[in-house]
């Protein structure tokens, strides 16, 4: 990991400011630009000096952190920072790399900073299918025919509109496998992927005809809820 992505913090928060500038300063990839109170500052920031990243609180004075991404030309790479659980999923219209709950801990952040670096890096265009291991065979499944993917232990279960396949990986080493763009982990069961979803509320995700259950953190950790 040899460049350098320059990130700028947009909190009004005195220690989660703090700690999260302490976590940068610890990632070798990583390296703190600035910290800023409000969006309205940070808007003034990337005029003058663009950064790479920008870790952004929600609930900040004068401009919301969603409302701010909405008028941003062309945003650098975000990672959300927030107490509310609850605008998981209306993030992910922005593109978001990863939403860190607060309070969250440094491996936590490792895992957000380990994605920034490569959606920063992917120079390549993203796979429009996986092989998986069903029985004694590599069956190749698109990515755009998938639904859903559920854990059962040592087993995940694949589903898409039809019929579904049981192959023997647990649901992180699946989710590894899936570019974090389309497909959203919202519980420790379910993987889900974005563009099929078509309704969602408190508890639940619609996928056509199908439902998941939502986590009890909205997808929080939804790395590992």
């Amino acid at each position: 990991m040899n460049e350098t992505l320059r990130c700028l913090i947009v909190e009004d928060e005195l220690l989660p400011a703090e700690l999260l500038s302490d976590y940068i300063r610890q990632t070798p990839w990583l390296a703190l630009a600035g910290v800023c109170t409000d969006a309205i500052f940070a808007m003034e920031w990337l005029r003058r000096d663009p950064v790479d990243v920008i870790f952004l609180d929600i609930h900040l004075p004068q401009l919301k952190g969603l409302d701010f991404l909405a008028v941003l030309q062309n945003p650098p790479l975000v990672v959300l920072t927030t107490a509310y659980h609850e605008y998981a999923l209306q993030s992910y219209r922005f593109d978001v790399v990863d939403y860190l709950l607060k309070p969250y801990d440094f491996p936590r952040f490792i895992e957000a900073a380990e994605k920034l670096h490569r959606r920063h890096t992917l120079h390549y265009p993203a796979p429009d299918a996986i092989f998986v291991k069903v029985n004694k065979l590599q069956v190749r499944i698109l990515l755009q025919d998938i639904l859903y993917i559920e854990s059962l232990k040592e087993y995940c279960k694949i589903h898409i509109a039809d019929r579904s396949w049981l192959t023997q990986a647990t649901l992180t080493e699946m989710e590894a496998r899936l570019p974090p763009d389309l497909f959203l982990r919202i519980h420790r069961s379910y993987i889900i992927h974005l563009n099929q979803m078509t309704a969602y509320a408190a508890t639940e995700i619609e996928l056509g005809k199908f439902r998941c259950r939502l986590g009890r953190h909205t997808c929080l950790k939804y790395r590992s809820i």
